[in-house]
């Protein structure tokens, strides 16, 4: 058994703490420790895909269960009017996978080599995917601005837009989820030997596609209760260690919350499956941006008190178009080493310290 499933012992103990009312600040440390053993679950029923479908389809797979967390978190946070909270743990997801997660699988996977290849086009469509997803969430902040209404500050809870801006959120969400879908088609039919290429050997099938698949089911259903745990106590937790709600939710939620992901594709990294690696991290970038970010604000119409506008603050509008544009040069040449996986943590870090202070 791997060591790491040592820590399943935490699951019946963040929910014995959450049943019993304990500190904020144990609930949320003991939930996130439950997380982890589920993501080493998932990413060993990924890699059973992955070496019966390829890579492309691997990485959607884990992408997609690897997510259902961060809506189940996002969908709670939304009723209870926490929509800027929810935005932060949007953003924190996208700079999250494209330069935590990118950055440690090049760093992990370089480490022991002079280089990594992977699908050169491939990657450049996920990094233009990347791009567009950026694009689209920053454009409707100009709205506000135009006007001098201003952008929602740092750290905070509420704040509500003329009805225009929340219909352009909504028309702009119809756009992104047209878009995910015409890149499944792409990637999954149209294009499906660019993002599942026939020379790679992956390792040997050892379960059948059905348990891979009921085994994804299960950990993520594990991972999405844990994660409700861990967003129930963040409000609290965050003035018991003392830090902003913001910086929680765009960084601890978001990366616990996408931690099947972040564990599946560092592991496929080392083990010189970039192809894997990549699909997993611009991957979930952009279907963050593209499917789960435009699902929200539709059900924010029917969930919560007022709907959520595709509106960011300074920080996360920064944070984005710093991430999209460095991500997309460093997977420009099909290739990565280590020092490309420092590059994308330095600007990772960076980010973290501003939102920090911020």
């Amino acid at each position: 058994m791997r060591p790491v499933y040592l820590l399943g012992a935490f699951v019946p103990v963040a929910v014995a703490l959450d049943l019993a009312d304990a500190t904020p600040a144990a609930v949320f440390a003991t939930s996130a420790l439950a997380i982890v053993p589920a993501a080493a679950v998932m990413s060993e029923g990924t890699e059973e895909l992955a070496a019966r479908s390829g890579p492309g389809i691997g990485g959607l797979v884990n992408v997609t269960f690897g997510n259902a967390p961060e809506l189940i978190i996002a969908i709670f946070a939304l009723g209870d009017g926490l929509q800027e909270v929810v935005k932060a743990t949007l953003v924190g997801s996208i700079l999250g996978n494209c330069l935590l997660v990118l950055g440690a699988a090049m760093l992990a996977g370089g480490l022991k080599r002079d280089r990594q290849t992977f699908g050169r086009t491939a990657a450049q469509t996920q990094a233009a995917l990347l791009l567009v997803t950026v694009a689209a969430l920053v454009l409707p902040s100009v709205l506000p601005l135009a006007r001098h209404s201003g952008l929602p500050t740092v750290g905070q809870l509420r704040h509500t837009y003329g009805t225009d801006l929340e219909t352009v959120s909504f028309a702009v969400a119809i756009v992104l989820i047209a878009t995910y879908l015409a890149g499944l088609a792409f990637s999954l039919r149209t294009h499906r030997d660019l993002f599942n290429p026939r020379e790679e050997q992956l390792t040997a099938q050892t379960w059948s596609t059905r348990r891979s698949v009921a085994v994804l089911a299960v950990s993520g259903a594990l991972v999405a209760g844990m994660s409700e745990i861990l967003v129930g106590s963040i409000e609290h937790a965050a003035r018991d260690i003392g830090v902003s709600q913001f910086f929680l939710g765009a960084f601890v939620v978001a990366i616990v919350g996408n931690a099947a992901e972040h564990y599946v594709a560092v592991v496929a990294a080392a083990k010189d499956k970039m192809d894997l690696a990549v699909n997993i991290a611009l991957g979930s970038s952009a279907q963050i941006g593209l499917f789960v970010a435009p699902i929200l604000v539709l059900l924010s119409s029917f969930v919560g008190p007022f709907p959520m506008a595709l509106v960011f603050n300074p920080y996360e509008i920064a944070g984005l178009i710093a991430a999209g544009l460095v991500t997309a040069a460093v997977v420009a040449d099909g290739e990565s080493t280590w020092f490309e996986g420092v590059q994308l943590l330095a600007v990772y870090a960076v980010i973290g310290i501003v939102f920090y202070v911020a």
